[in-house]
């Protein structure tokens, strides 16, 4: 964008102790993608579970759309893993926005198919040519599972179109990976689509944090450039977000590291991300515990809104 300035972050915070499982806003402190300070909460889901992780949300023709999970983990009896994964919500939890200021209500959504196990980490990339949107998340289906015991297969991926974030496209499959594959996200770059997602750790020869570039959003032509990101961090990485940066023919790689404190995001960066090296980011500021969600490039006029309306 030729009027580009400051980057938003949509994301929920780790509180195991407390509710955290919100919608919150970092701001960049000006232009800086590494730099960031916390808004704080700004929308809340009291319906379905309680809570929402992994936020996303989309610039489209007619303002913003923000997309969740509908999950709360850390309630006051303890997480229950088992009951997330295999009979959790199928719906997506969804706000809608003119400016980044002004907020819908949140309305759920049921996308995943009768039989799946959860909705998780959906986002949404907008089709010019066809004028709506993709929406993607991962899903565990009762037809992959174990009828005896009531669990659902491994996750895949699984995707819809929508026009109105109301009404949705029968879902189908967008990618399946032995073992199972979750988190993934899109940065289209000319004709190139990079796609960047978690395969589980139990996989065999699990490919973990990985990239792939293909042709087109539904290529057939996808091959993997990068493999085990963000491995040397620790043992457990998931959540990638990437974006393109407004000033430099840079990019930053984010991947949420969730085992050990302080737990969130840390960040990479490339100047080649069709190359599938990424480089750790030596200076990067941003509050602990900030997890799973997405970064919107904004114009200069919505970045000034927003600094106004949450002053440091």
């Amino acid at each position: 964008m030729s009027d580009g300035y400051g980057y938003l972050l949509v994301h929920f915070v780790e509180d195991r102790t407390g509710h955290s499982e919100k919608i919150f806003l970092s701001l960049s402190r000006g232009d800086d993608p590494l730099r960031w300070r916390a808004l704080g909460p700004v929308l809340e889901w009291t319906g379905g579970t309680g809570g929402v992780r992994d936020p996303h949300i989309v610039r489209g023709p007619r303002g913003f759309h923000l997309v969740a999970t509908d999950l709360r983990v850390w309630r006051p009896e303890g997480p229950d893993w088992d009951l997330y994964r295999h009979r959790g919500s199928r719906d997506l939890v969804v706000w809608d926005s003119p400016d980044l200021l002004e907020w819908s209500e949140p309305r759920a959504v049921a996308v995943a198919p009768e039989g799946a196990g959860m909705a998780w980490a959906p986002e949404s990339v907008y089709d010019p040519v066809s004028g709506d949107f993709l929406v993607h998340w991962s899903s565990g289906l009762a037809e992959d599972g174990d009828p005896a015991t009531g669990e659902t297969g491994d996750s895949r991926i699984l995707m819809s179109r929508t026009r109105d974030f109301r009404t949705f496209t029968e879902p189908e499959t967008y990618l399946r990976l032995p073992g199972g594959v979750i988190d993934m996200t899109l940065l289209i770059e000319g004709t190139a689509v990079h796609r960047f997602a978690k395969q589980h750790d139990e996989a065999p020869d699990t490919m973990q944090v990985f990239q792939q570039v293909g042709s087109s959003l539904l290529a057939d032509d996808f091959a993997t450039v990068a493999r085990g990101i963000g491995q040397e961090l620790g043992p457990s990485i998931e959540g990638p977000l990437v974006f393109r940066h407004h000033r430099e023919e840079r990019w930053s790689l984010w991947v949420d590291q969730y085992a050990l404190r302080p737990y969130g995001y840390r960040a990479y960066t490339s100047t080649d991300p069709a190359s599938g090296h990424w480089e750790l980011a030596e200076e990067f500021d941003l509050p602990e515990d900030t997890k799973h969600g997405a970064v919107l490039p904004l114009t200069r006029s919505e970045y000034t809104a927003l600094d106004e309306r949450h002053p440091a």
